[in-house]
Parts: C-alpha cells; sequence; structure tokens
C-alpha cells in the first residue's frame, strides 16, 4: 500500500488540453467584389436621381431685339421688298449664295421638305433665302435658280451696302474665299451657315444650325405655329 501511495504521490496530475484557437479565414474576394459593385450601383443611382430631379440647362437663346430688323432688298422677280412685306406669317430665313457647291442647296432642301413634312401648317410660313454675294446674284440669275427649290422661296438680294445692312442685323458673317488655283474672278463665299425663324413681328424666335434635318427643322417650326 505504501509502494502504491508512493507511486500516486509522484504522478502528476493530467491539465486538460485546450483547443487551440481556428485560424481566421481571410474574407471572401468574391464578397469584396460584391460589396464594391453594391456601393457603386448605390451612387450612381442617387446621381440619376439628382440628375432627373433638376432642370436640363439649356443654352440662353439670343434676345430677341440682338437678331433681325428693318431690310429694304429686291426680290427674284425685281420687286422692293422690305421686312414689312413679310409681317403677319413666320419667315424661314437662310443666306447663302446661288454659287454654292453643296451646302446652300442642301440647306433650301431640307426648308421646302421641311414646309412639305408641315402640310397645310406650312402656309403660314414664308421661306426666304437672301444672297451674301450680290455682286453675283442678279434678280434675274436668282429667279433661275430658285426654280430647283420650293415654289413659295422668296430670293433678295441688294446692293453691297443694303446686303452689309442685313447681313449685320442678323449676325451673319460673310466674305469671299477665292478658289485655289481659279481665275482671278473665281471665288466662293465663307459665310455663317444658320437657318433663322423670326416671327410675325419679325422678330427672332429661333434657329436651326448647320446639318439640321427637315424633320428638326419642321418639329422646330411646328412650336411657333
Amino acid at each position: 500500500m505504501m509502494a502504491k501511495a508512493a507511486k500516486d504521490k509522484t504522478r502528476r496530475p493530467q491539465k486538460t488540453p485546450v483547443p487551440e484557437a481556428a485560424p481566421e479565414k481571410p474574407f471572401p474576394r468574391r464578397r469584396v467584389g460584391q460589396i464594391a459593385v453594391l456601393l457603386v450601383v448605390g451612387v450612381l443611382a442617387m446621381i440619376g436621381y439628382r440628375i432627373s430631379q433638376s432642370p436640363i440647362d439649356e443654352p440662353p437663346a439670343p434676345p430677341a431685339a440682338a437678331i433681325g430688323g428693318p431690310f429694304t432688298l429686291v426680290d427674284h422677280q425685281g420687286r422692293p421688298r422690305t421686312w414689312d412685306y413679310f409681317k403677319g406669317r413666320l419667315m424661314l430665313v437662310y443666306f447663302g449664295f446661288t454659287f454654292c457647291p453643296d451646302v446652300c442647296p442642301t440647306a433650301l432642301t431640307d426648308m421646302g421638305d421641311a414646309l412639305g413634312i408641315l402640310g397645310e401648317a406650312a402656309d403660314k410660313v414664308t421661306p426666304v433665302f437672301i444672297t451674301v454675294d450680290p455682286d453675283r446674284d442678279t434678280p434675274e440669275h436668282m429667279k433661275e435658280y430658285l426654280k430647283f427649290f420650293h415654289p413659295r422661296m422668296v430670293g433678295l438680294t441688294g446692293t453691297p451696302e443694303q446686303t452689309a445692312a442685313v447681313l449685320k442685323s442678323y449676325k451673319v458673317f460673310a466674305a469671299k474665299a477665292p478658289v485655289e488655283g481659279g481665275d482671278a474672278g473665281d471665288y466662293l463665299m465663307d459665310h455663317t451657315p444658320i437657318i433663322y425663324l423670326m416671327g410675325p413681328d419679325g422678330a427672332y424666335m429661333t434657329h436651326f444650325s448647320h446639318g439640321a434635318s427637315a424633320e428638326d427643322i419642321a418639329k422646330g417650326i411646328r412650336k411657333f405655329l
């Protein structure tokens, strides 16, 4: 018994093993990506909402008095015309020249097509072509030229002084551009390729930039009919 007690006395108590802590698992990359995507979508949604609630900024239209004004010219029939002749109707006005190779014919064609799209409503609109090249665009020449376009189109020309005055009123730039390799008298005209819509009182209403289609022009005119 004593031997057994001595043996028990020398036996060390057994310690309960402590389980080792499990290693920390890294956050799954897939989960990180999902959270990032959700954050981006949330930010974009917030931006979209704010934009939808804000008015769209459009460039301000020129003041009504800034474009247009009285003029005295001659139509393609040789009759004097002032802006009073056109009052009471909308005027669709384009500045160009009959020797223009492509831009002017395209614009005049689109003007005529736009009136065709409007149908009977187009009777309230007078298409007007004002030359920036009075030296060559005589009434007789313009009469022949306008046969290729809308039958109600009115061509206007005048003296260099009269032309300069109407160009200034409509804020239209025009200058001779010599033709490279041509004769001394050969030239084209650099000019502002804008179509103006003027109101029944002769005041500026809107304009159509170069490249506007007939559909665009018709849609723009219809707003004021």
